[in-house]
């Protein structure tokens, strides 16, 4: 069986590939795609972890755990979507930079299912907006806490995606930048869900609806419905048209974060970016 878990990372996509999966869950159970919602597995798999501590579940184990999580008796594809299979928010710095424990939390969750093929899927943020968009969330003491005593060149991406390939070699990774989600969400729900190109997709424009006035959204559906079939590539420059006149910009006010640090920031993510998306064992989603 194709297991998938859809990692995050904090920030991003949060249950939206879950609900947008869901939409379409008829179409999937008919073509052997189990949506696991957390509700059936929380608990099950964090005490199965703690159990194996990073080790693989034998497969009287894995059976136990496919019995309690799945819908349906024989899926060929099942489908994991929760934010804390990267922990809490305040996983998100650590002493070695951004999400140091991903590599080993990515093996201890291939490990619950050892002798099925498990593939990850995750979302990457420039890094700014990441700590902007957590530090609300964080709970455990304020800024300086959360950034574990790190500054804000510190925070790079090749670093914990070399150290998941490493951790997982011979298994799918599918990344995608969080900024590209508008544009190329359907074609990340497809990937999760194995939904081919010619069939029907509910919620594909889930991103658009949050991220445009009701303007914006009414133009983009206008010019969507003047096309009797678009290609991929001709449905997101309508799509990019159209944010590029409604979309709303993000205000990054953290200490110390000026704007020239949050501009050199962001051009440490452009390079990371290039460089993950040319890592061999990386499948990345360009828009």
């Amino acid at each position: 069986m194709q297991m998938v878990f859809h990692l995050g990372v904090h920030g991003t996509d949060g249950d939206r590939l879950l609900k947008t999966l869901l939409n379409n869950r008829d179409w999937l159970m008919q073509h052997g795609t189990d949506v696991i919602t957390p509700n059936r597995h929380r608990g099950l798999f964090e005490e199965a972890l703690m159990s194996l501590k990073g080790g693989p579940a034998t497969a009287e184990m894995q059976q136990i755990m496919l019995d309690a999580v799945l819908h349906s008796e024989s899926p060929v594809r099942a489908v994991f979507s929760t934010p804390t299979f990267m922990g809490a928010p305040g996983r998100v710095v650590g002493q070695a930079g951004l999400y140091p424990q991903m590599g080993a939390r990515a093996a201890a969750l291939a490990n619950l299912f050892p002798d099925h093929q498990v593939e990850f899927f995750l979302a990457i943020r420039n890094p700014a907006t990441l700590i902007a968009e957590v530090l609300p969330i964080f709970t455990g003491g304020g800024y300086h806490v959360l950034m574990q005593g790190r500054q804000p060149l510190d925070l790079r991406w090749r670093d914990p995606i070399q150290a998941l390939l490493r951790a997982v070699p011979g298994h799918r990774v599918v990344i995608w930048c969080h900024e590209d989600v508008p544009l190329i969400w359907p074609e990340i729900a497809r990937l999760a869900g194995n939904i081919p190109p010619d069939a029907p997709l509910k919620g594909g424009t889930m991103y658009l609806e949050e991220l445009l006035s009701e303007e914006g959204m009414a133009r983009l559906k206008e010019a969507l419905s003047t096309q009797d079939r678009l290609s991929v590539a001709q449905r997101r420059a309508i799509s990019s048209e159209v944010i590029q006149g409604h979309a709303l910009d993000q205000v990054i006010d953290l200490p110390g974060w000026t704007q020239e640090v949050v501009d050199r920031v962001t051009d440490n993510y452009r390079a990371d970016v290039a460089e993950i998306a040319v890592l061999p064992g990386v499948e990345f989603v360009l828009a």
